[in-house]
């Protein structure tokens, strides 16, 4: 099974959207493996988008995601990186297709309510940034015979 990592931005987490981001993965059938609501600190949020140290909106970008607390979160299933990406939208909320979290509750670019890992590279290190092995919970989902053969 693959893993990957979701974060619910503090604009999702300031406009009560948590039970719906939630809501909205395990109705898909992927099981949660890891959740916490947390303060990231600034060394956290500057390793977390070291990939844009060098871009202008950095600086910008690390203010935001230690601005209010994030709900951090590491979601298991078949295909479960490229789904989640599927189910948040595309980075600018105006261009994410209706259905999706952007596309229902985002308006701007900078306050596009959550991120999600895009490889599964990506979600190996961001899980390794935002949890340590111990909080992590392997399960047995026993929806599990009626997602998959």
């Amino acid at each position: 099974m693959e893993r990957t990592f979701l974060m619910i931005k503090p604009d999702g987490v300031q406009r009560n959207l948590v039970g719906e981001v939630i809501k909205r993965l395990e109705n898909k059938g992927f099981t949660l493996v890891g959740l916490k609501l947390m303060a990231v600190s600034r060394e956290l949020a500057e390793k977390h988008y070291d990939v844009h140290k060098e871009r202008p909106f950095f600086g910008s970008l690390v203010e935001f995601i230690i601005s209010s607390p994030v709900v951090a979160m590491v979601w298991e299933g078949q295909g479960v990186v490229a789904s989640a990406r599927k189910i948040i939208g595309g980075t600018n909320p105006l261009e994410s297709d209706p259905g999706t979290i952007r596309g229902d509750y985002g308006i701007d670019i900078g306050r596009n309510l959550i991120h999600g890992s895009d490889a599964i590279e990506t979600a190996t290190r961001e899980i390794s940034l935002w949890f340590e092995d111990g909080e992590l919970c392997s399960w047995e989902n026993t929806m599990k015979t009626w997602l998959y053969e």
